[in-house]
């Protein structure tokens, strides 16, 4: 941290010239009540630009109307090639703005500071040293006396409290100890919250990255393909990547979700935890805030093959209209010569004997298997002996139908697995109506097919009797909190 790299920072880094604006106070200000008291992403031009509005018409009645003298639309403007905002449109072509990576570590640096807890949580952080330190200690050892030693100890203590709780002595936390540990996962869920801003800014990075080669001329497609997905396996190979990846299959797997919905339950039901919750509801909503920040990453990605299979549709269309164009000069050209043709038949020369391929010299097409049928002699057969009664006999899923299954559930909680809306609505005709939920789950913005975890379900057709197992990816409904 040496002087010319920290003031290097200072004159250039985002996060810190917002700390040192002049109209810092208003920027944070603004942007963390329009964006982080209701966890919004992204906001609309209009509206931002309407609610500037009133925020600065607020301030200036109290502090007078010289202050902050610039329109609306000029500071968000200045904020956007500060770096602050970011702004995009959207397929309508409406105009949007969302927080930078930059601008959400400040606002959560900020926040960290104005809030008073009165005290230190000292001890819950060194616990979590300790068991983090025994986990990756006892769990990496090639040693199995250690390992074995640590699990019987571990064994002894569980024992212990089983006798004690059998013997009518429950131990329970102190007030302090709650408060801590609290205080301790509201703040791990902001950062991770922050740290999502990060890997989606790394993602924009590369999607931005990919278009600007695109646009460059004399750019081969092979050369842009190698850098997209070399770039991508990249990404999800360093420890940033496989960290994600693991955080995904524990986040959408079943089990995990139920004993987080109980423990989520079962901690806000503390008198102790509600009087220092107040109006934070950070832990409530924890699962739907990971998944929302999560799904815009995704977001990306898909963008990003949008933008390649687009490139690769250019390219090919291109491609096709200037070997139209070759086709078509050749054949004016024979129509201007037809009558006229040169006198000297040497149109081209080529040095060296020719090499002749004759269309006899390559060898027949082998097939790779023959056809055996099990029945020998064949009948002629009847129409009598076909019932066409099937093609008749014909019936119609409705996707409202399961749309409003699957609302249902989400009236109640967050979110929703396509497995437990099947345990309570079985699926009884046949895989059409699987197929059906899943083209709901890949049109909506509000679901996430995890291909990483498989699940099976049982598929009857009470129409045909039959009965079979299917095994899927993992399918999460979500419920919009817009």
């Amino acid at each position: 941290m040496e002087y010319h790299d920290v003031k290097n920072l200072k004159e250039n880094h985002p996060s810190l010239k917002l700390l040192n604006a002049d109209n810092m106070p208003l920027i944070v200000g603004f942007l963390y009540s329009k964006f982080k008291v209701n966890n919004v992403p992204t906001i609309s031009k209009d509206e931002l630009e309407s609610s500037l509005s009133n925020y600065l018409y607020s301030i200036r009645d109290v502090e007078g109307e010289e202050v902050y003298p610039k329109t609306p639309s000029e500071y968000l403007e200045d904020w956007t090639n500060a770096n602050y905002l970011r702004a995009y449109y959207s397929q309508d072509d409406e105009a949007f703005f969302d927080l930078t990576h930059y601008t959400e570590k400040t606002l959560e640096w900020i926040r960290g500071i104005l809030e008073q807890r009165g005290f230190v949580a000292t001890e819950s952080r060194l616990l979590k040293i300790i068991s983090t330190l025994k986990e990756i200690a006892y769990e990496n050892t090639e040693d199995p006396v250690e390992r074995l030693e640590e699990l019987n100890k571990q064994k002894r203590d569980i024992e212990l409290q089983i006798e004690k709780i059998n013997a009518g002595v429950i131990e329970r936390l102190t007030e302090t100890q709650i408060k801590e540990r609290y205080f301790e996962i509201c703040e791990t869920i902001h950062k991770i919250l922050s740290d999502f801003r990060v890997i989606e800014h790394n993602f924009r990075q590369l999607d931005m990255e990919i278009r600007e080669k695109q646009i460059k001329e004399g750019v081969r497609k092979d050369e842009v393909l190698h850098d997209i997905f070399s770039t991508k396996d990249q990404l999800h190979n360093t420890d940033q990547g496989r960290s994600l990846d693991a955080f995904w299959g524990l986040l959408l797997s079943q089990k995990q979700q139920d004993e987080l919905d109980k423990l989520i339950e079962m901690t806000l039901s503390l008198e102790e935890v509600q009087n220092v919750k107040k109006d934070d509801d950070i832990l409530e909503e924890m699962k739907i805030r990971l998944i929302n920040a999560g799904e815009r990453v995704n977001q990306i990605n898909y963008s990003l093959a949008e933008q390649l299979r687009k490139f690769l549709d250019e390219r090919t269309y291109l491609e096709n209209k200037r070997v139209m164009e070759i086709i078509k000069d050749i054949k004016s050209t024979a129509v201007e010569i037809k009558y006229d043709y040169p006198s000297n038949n040497d149109f081209l020369t080529i040095e060296g004997k020719p090499s002749i391929e004759m269309v006899m010299d390559r060898p027949l097409w082998n097939g790779s298997s023959t056809t055996k049928l099990r029945k020998q002699n064949m009948e002629y057969g009847s129409s009598e002996d076909v019932d066409t009664s099937v093609l008749y006999d014909q019936f119609n899923i409705d996707p409202k139908e399961l749309k409003g299954k699957i609302e249902e559930f989400l009236k109640t909680d967050s979110q929703v697995s396509l497995n437990l809306v099947t345990d309570k609505y079985p699926i009884s005709r046949g895989l059409v109506e699987l197929l059906t939920y899943m083209d709901i789950a890949s049109k909506s913005k509000k679901a996430i097919i995890n291909e990483d975890v498989s699940e099976y379900m049982d598929i009857s057709n009470l129409f045909s009797g039959k009965k079979f197992k299917i095994q899927i990816p993992q399918v999460i409904f979500c419920r919009d909190e817009r």
